[in-house]
């Protein structure tokens, strides 16, 4: 048995599915992430990516299927699993009129074992706005404390949603870092992204989502080899053709 295969389920994600009105989200997605990987959620927009997660963190329920996370339903989930789960969806969810320096040691205090705020805030250079209210930053500078809100309690599981878009390379590469750290202290740490290069730099494994199934899970080795690509590229749009179309 493999070092991966024997570390622990965190997420576990089983036969979900989910409609909205005339139009059906997830149709039997299956996936799971585990403690001390990271797991690159790619997909087209549309495939389901979002609504997973967002059952994955308790703000929707499935209509089918069953969701565990750290062992738990996450709906309706009590304060002392969100203490360890981190999450960082596409909408941020940050108040607009707060300055980063003062969100960031707020948040701080609202977890049982946090990260020391300017150690973190430095690392994705949040000091250089951090007097700026929240409405007046760029894209970039709202995703780094984004990214720093879901990371700061110290999370055994972070669900982040496209955490490097709008970034510049440096600060992707910062990120990228960082987030291989998160994963190496034992976080579970699921990505979605749209960047071949991202789930190649990254995942310890990747799940391709196509019309609300998980087409492909394992590393990215595996992926291809399944799709009978020579690469992520290749693999990905094997998978997915017709399927954005």
């Amino acid at each position: 048995m493999s070092q991966g295969a024997s570390r622990p389920c965190a997420v576990e994600l089983h036969d979900l599915t989910r409609s909205f009105g005339g139009t059906t989200a997830l149709r039997g997605l299956t996936l799971d992430a585990r403690g001390g990987e990271v797991t690159c959620v790619l997909g087209p927009n549309g495939a389901g990516k979002t609504t997973a997660v967002e059952i994955a963190v308790g703000l929707q329920r499935p209509d089918g299927g069953q969701a565990r996370v750290l062992g738990r339903d996450p709906w309706g989930a009590g304060a002392a699993h969100r203490d360890r789960v981190g999450v960082m969806l596409q909408d941020g969810g940050l108040p607009q009129a707060v300055t980063p320096q003062a969100l960031l040691p707020h948040l701080a205090r609202l977890y049982s074992r946090p990260l020391d705020v300017p150690e973190l805030a430095g690392r994705l250079g949040i000091p250089a706005f951090g007097r700026t209210p929240v409405r007046r930053l760029s894209g970039g500078q709202r995703q780094r404390v984004a990214l720093a809100a879901a990371l700061v309690g110290d999370p055994d599981v972070a669900f982040l949603d496209e955490p490097t878009a709008g970034l510049d390379p440096h600060a992707r590469r910062e990120v990228h870092t960082l987030l291989r750290e998160v994963a190496g202290h034992g976080t579970a740490t699921v990505v979605t992204t749209h960047s071949f290069e991202e789930a190649q730099r990254l995942a310890d494994r990747v799940a391709v989502v196509v019309d609300g199934r998980v087409a492909a899970l394992g590393s990215v080795e595996d992926v291809c080899l399944g799709a009978g690509a020579t690469g992520l590229e290749e693999a990905y749009f094997a998978l997915t053709d017709g399927a954005a179309r």
